[in-house]
Parts: structure tokens; C-alpha cells; sequence
């Protein structure tokens, strides 16, 4: 079994997406984790606000077959459908072990990780201690150095799962970056 991270996304019905798709990687993932869920503006394009998080989780599916489950996952909520408004679901997988380098046409670990903060801080809370596997250092001290220089805004947001709180009470009262 291989632990991986994989950042989730949703800018249009935000929690009944997500909730799907927390759903449907329970049935995928074992050993389960999620971080807390944040709100951030749209990166890259012209949208609503997104809800982001990353879920952690052992598989034993290698790069290629797990971005196909992915992929499936992402069609049932509607995102490759022609006269799809937003983006329902969007999941990237940001680390799938210590790999690094290409597999089946993507990059690992997922560049993202070192450029948005609403993929670094989650990842970062949710996986501190581990390290980058391209430059080694740990993440929660490469987010302590995006935390200082990015101009993009992130906000805790409570969001239920299954009864389980995933946002703390103390990030929410918390400023936002």
C-alpha cells in the first residue's frame, strides 16, 4: 500500500460536491484523513470562489490507475459535461508516495504544491512532518515560507462530512491568509 494526497476542488454546489466525492474516495482509500476545507479565490481563471482540501490515503493502485478511478469520479459530478456552468470537481493527485518524475502523463509530485497556497496549507496541516520529495524539506516549513510572501487569500471554513467536523473551531477563528 502506497500513501497518497490528493487535492480536491469544487467551485459550483461546493459541499454536495465534495461530499460526493469524500464518498466515493472512502470506498477507494483506506486509512482515510482529510484536512480542513478552505475558500479561495479562482487561480488561473475567471470563477466563483472555491472550497479546497486534501484527503490523504493508502491505495494500492499505481499513478495511472488511480488517476482513472479520479477521472470517474469527476464525470459523475458533471464535470466534463458539455453545458457544465463552474467546475463541480476537480482532484489532482499531489503525492502518491515518494514518487517523483513523469507517470502516465503527469508529473509527481504535482507542481501545485509549491505554488497555491489552497494546495500547500491543507497538505501542510494535514502532513507537516513529510517531506517534498523533489527538494526534500518539510512541508509545513514550505508553507511557513509561502504563508509570508503569497498574495492569495484563504479562509477556514466549517464543512461537515458524515457528522465529522473536518474544519477545526480554533482555524476558523483564526485570521485568514
Amino acid at each position: 500500500m502506497t500513501r497518497v494526497y490528493l487535492g480536491l476542488g469544487s467551485n459550483i454546489q461546493r459541499e454536495q460536491h465534495l461530499g460526493m466525492a469524500l464518498d466515493e474516495l472512502a470506498t477507494l482509500l483506506t486509512a482515510m484523513q482529510c484536512s480542513p476545507v478552505f475558500e479561495s479565490e479562482a487561480v488561473g481563471i475567471r470563477s466563483a470562489p472555491f472550497f479546497n482540501l486534501v484527503v490523504a490515503g493508502d491505495t494500492a493502485l499505481d499513478p495511472a490507475a488511480l488517476s482513472q478511478r479520479l477521472k470517474a469520479i469527476e464525470t459523475r459530478s458533471g464535470r466534463y459535461a458539455p453545458d457544465r456552468q463552474g467546475l463541480p470537481l476537480d482532484i489532482d493527485i499531489l503525492l502518491h508516495g515518494d514518487l517523483a518524475g513523469e507517470f502516465a502523463g503527469q508529473t509527481l509530485p504535482r507542481a501545485e504544491i509549491l505554488r497555491n497556497a489552497f494546495v500547500l496549507w491543507p497538505l501542510a496541516l494535514l502532513a507537516g512532518e513529510r517531506r517534498h520529495p523533489d527538494n526534500g524539506r518539510r512541508l509545513d516549513e514550505l508553507w511557513q515560507e509561502m504563508r509570508g510572501q503569497t498574495t492569495q487569500v484563504l479562509r477556514p471554513v466549517a464543512f461537515s462530512w458524515k457528522g465529522l467536523e473536518l474544519t477545526p473551531d480554533a482555524l476558523l477563528s483564526a485570521d485568514r491568509v
